[in-house]
Order: C-alpha cells, then sequence, then structure tokens
C-alpha cells in the first residue's frame, strides 16, 4: 500500500524539501548571499543591481544541486564567472567556493537557531517504507546531511547517507547527474531498477531518470508540476502520504 511498482525493494530520498522542510531555509541562505555579492558588484562595477529570485532563481539553478555547483550554475546564469577558490576558502573570499561558504554559515546558523521541522506526511510515509521491509538511504546535495537528519530525529528510520561529504570524498558528481544516487542504491545493495528515487528539486528527478532508476516520484513543493514531469518523474505528488492513498501502479 505504498503506492509504487511491485519490483520496487528500495527508497532513495532526497532530504531538503522531502523530508525535512529546510528548503525554505537553504533559499533565504541563497538569496541573502547572492544578493549581498551581486549588490556589491553593483556597485563596483555600475551595473543595475537585480537581485536573486527566490522562486525561478533557485529553483532553476540551485535548488538539489552541490553547494559549488549552485554557486556556478547561477553566476553563469548572469554572465558571471569567479575563480574556483578551494573548498576550505574563508566565506569572505569572492571566489565559487567562498560564497558557497558564505550561504552554509548563514544556513547552519538558522538550523542551530531554529531547529529543523520535518513533513508529517513524510515521516508517516517513511514509517510505512520501514514497515514494508524496503531499503532505505537518504541523498542528498547537503554537505549537513548528517546534522540535519539528527535534528530532526529521523536517524532511527534510515539505514544509509549519501551527503555532499561523501559526494566530496568519492569524487562522485552532483545532480543533475546521477553519481548519488547510484551511490545509494549501492550501499544498500540493490539494482537502481529496483529503487525509486522521491525529489522536489528538477535537478534530482532528471537524476533520478539519468540513473535509470525504476520508478522516479516527485515532490511538488513549488507549484511545478509539470516541470518535475518533463525533468522525468513517473508521477508527482504534493506529499508523500498521498501515496498511501493511491494503489499500486501497473
Amino acid at each position: 500500500m505504498l503506492g509504487l511498482p511491485a519490483h520496487v525493494t528500495a527508497c532513495l530520498f532526497d532530504l531538503d524539501g522531502v523530508l525535512t522542510q529546510t528548503a525554505r531555509v537553504h533559499n533565504v541562505a541563497w538569496t541573502a548571499t547572492f544578493d549581498e555579492y551581486l549588490r556589491r558588484r553593483a556597485a563596483a562595477t555600475g551595473e543595475p543591481f537585480r537581485p536573486f529570485d527566490p522562486g525561478s532563481d533557485y529553483h532553476r539553478y540551485v535548488d538539489g544541486r552541490q553547494r559549488a555547483d549552485g554557486v556556478r550554475t547561477f553566476l553563469a546564469s548572469r554572465g558571471i564567472v569567479l575563480p574556483e577558490g578551494h573548498p576550505d576558502d574563508p566565506p569572505e573570499a569572492d571566489t565559487v567556493h567562498g560564497l558557497g561558504n558564505r550561504k552554509n554559515v548563514l544556513l547552519l546558523s538558522s538550523i542551530r537557531s531554529g531547529g529543523v521541522d520535518v513533513y508529517p506526511g513524510s515521516v508517516t510515509y517513511l514509517k510505512a517504507v520501514v514497515a514494508a521491509g524496503l531499503r532505505r538511504a537518504v541523498v542528498t546535495a547537503s554537505a549537513n546531511g548528517r546534522e540535519v537528519i539528527a535534528a530532526a530525529g529521523l536517524e532511527p528510520l534510515l539505514e544509509a547517507r549519501i551527503d555532499g561529504l561523501v559526494a566530496r570524498a568519492e569524487g562522485l558528481r552532483g545532480k543533475p547527474e546521477p553519481d548519488t544516487f547510484l551511490a545509494g542504491a549501492k550501499v544498500l545493495g540493490v539494482d537502481p531498477a529496483e529503487a525509486v528515487v522521491f525529489e522536489d528539486a528538477l535537478a534530482g528527478v532528471a537524476a533520478g531518470r539519468a540513473g535509470g532508476f525504476g520508478y522516479v516520484v516527485g515532490v511538488d513543493r513549488a507549484g511545478q508540476a509539470d516541470e518535475l514531469l518533463a525533468h522525468g518523474a513517473d508521477i508527482v505528488v504534493t506529499d508523500l502520504a498521498d501515496l498511501l492513498d493511491t494503489g499500486r501502479p501497473e
């Protein structure tokens, strides 16, 4: 009664926006980071200041991507190229990694002060997945996956975690490439065709489709159902608990 095809034996969940309500915190941190940089750039060059759009810019260029990839992709949309820098760059550095680290400082401050909220329907669904005996992993671009999972109290319900730190250590390309989801299937010992991907980001859905996974569930938290389907989702729901009310797909 999970609303999944019969051949599925494992579930690969994105974290931010699927299980936890941290996508909006990420969005606020990205908006503040990019706007501060763009405002300084405009003052220095005389160009008009055009702020980061937390709607279209976030979902098109940043959501679901590894931190440095998000910086590069958004800045490229504005014709801006920054030095790469180093992953350990200070947050004051005007490099790809410096901007990414600046965003992470803001994000961690928000998490530590406000905690992490989960989607109740997602927790209900995750518990049903556990009861059904399916394998379970989180696959997230966030380098803070461990902290977010712990703060949300989800550790007992999950078996494995592939996050930004794992991707960096193992040289995995970020979403929309399928590498991290393929790593999640591998650590659970299942073939991709036997696994289902749960994603709210366009880049994540595209990664699930590119990896040849058996089923891709798009989770529409931002009114982008059509785009999720266009990027490769087999089905789109507004909440994971909605799947508990559906029959098994043919």
